[in-house]
């Protein structure tokens, strides 16, 4: 591929910003193409299983089909490290080929299908995630970001066998909401027609959505204890019954962008925080290669942070244990989070 323009930072990152949307086309129509010649049969199988989390069939689909779209379109003159449900985190995979660890600029965080059990069964969509931070070398010499550090972010819809429009969403930090560049794909031609991605601006819970993930067994009476608490100082029982909706998205990019479109006006995951708790090992729970596209959701607006208040500060691995909560607005995050702060750290022991 050309090497990107060098003169001009703005455009760089523009250019990046492409290929990642253009890997996620490629990683959505090459799932689209299997399942269409073979069908949904055996991508349930569980064929293997990392430190992050249990691989499927349907997951070895996309994740070779990443290193070969890396090795044929990565821009040559912006070496990366490549993080990756599917790499240990031990392994150092870098593009191109080769590259010296002093010389990576780049750590390139992909879940190739994030939302996995739901596209397995056609229940619900899953999401191609891709974001791009600066690298800096650790005391050991190794390439690696954080988090907040994410300067590029694109996240792709691979859709169920009944849907025929995929929605593309991408960001440049320091766009803002005007700047968000959010599509829909007809996965039937390839036509692009453009979105409108904008958070809810409500200032309540009231007749809204609001979710908690308590989707697994493990920890399930504990997180819906915590929430029913939140909940009862937020809006307290009264003489008729309190409308606030719940929707368990088994996929954390499909939950940011439930409240990134205006569908949810707060979406949290408390699980490490439940096992914890439980004493039971902090496991099937998000990761930060899950959350590499929450760029999009704040540059649109969206408020995203630890549950207990300030930035979800973790390294770019696929092994982190991760809690987090995202607002659709300030207002929203401005009256929830003391309350879930306070019940949380009394939970805690904090």
């Amino acid at each position: 591929m050309s090497a990107t323009p060098r003169a001009d930072p703005a455009a760089r990152l523009e250019a990046l910003r492409r290929v990642l949307c253009a890997l996620g086309d490629d990683l959505r129509d090459g799932v689209v193409a299997h399942r269409d010649r073979a069908g949904l049969s055996g991508l349930a199988d569980v064929v293997g299983r990392v430190e992050a989390d249990v691989i499927y069939a349907v997951d070895r689909v996309s994740e070779q089909q990443v290193l070969d779209f890396l090795a044929e379109r990565w821009p040559a003159d912006e070496p990366v490290r490549l993080v990756m449900e599917g790499i240990d985190d031990h392994v150092e995979v870098t593009v191109p080929t080769g590259t010296a660890p002093a010389d990576v600029r780049w750590i390139l965080v992909v879940d190739p299908i994030d939302g996995t059990r739901n596209l397995m069964f056609d229940k619900r969509a899953g999401w191609v995630l891709a974001g791009l931070a600066p690298a800096t070398l650790d005391a050991a010499g190794r390439p690696g970001a954080r988090l907040p550090d994410i300067e590029v972010a694109a996240m792709t819809e691979i859709p169920t066998t009944k849907q025929w429009r995929a929605d593309q969403l991408s960001a440049v930090r320091g766009c803002g909401p005007a700047g968000i560049v959010a599509e829909g794909v007809d996965v039937r031609t390839g036509e692009r027609r453009p979105l409108v991605a904008t958070p809810s601006q409500a200032v309540t819970l009231d007749h809204g959505f609001a979710s908690f993930s308590h989707y697994l067994p493990d920890g399930k009476a504990w997180l819906a204890a915590l929430e029913q608490t939140v909940l009862d100082e937020l809006l307290p029982p009264g003489d008729g019954p309190r409308q606030v909706f719940e929707d368990q998205y088994i996929c954390s990019a499909g939950q940011l962008h439930e409240v990134l479109t205006g569908r949810d006006r707060l979406v949290g995951d408390l699980r490490p925080f439940a096992l914890e708790a439980l004493g039971l090992p902090v496991e099937l729970v998000g990761h930060p290669y899950d959350l590499c596209t929450v760029l999009v959701f704040t540059e649109a607006g969206g408020v995203f942070e630890h549950p207990l208040g300030g930035p979800l500060d973790v390294p770019l691995d696929t092994t982190s244990p991760c809690s987090w909560v995202a607002y659709a607005n300030p207002t929203l995050a401005d009256l929830v989070r003391p309350v879930l702060d306070r019940h949380l750290r009394s939970v805690m022991g904090r």
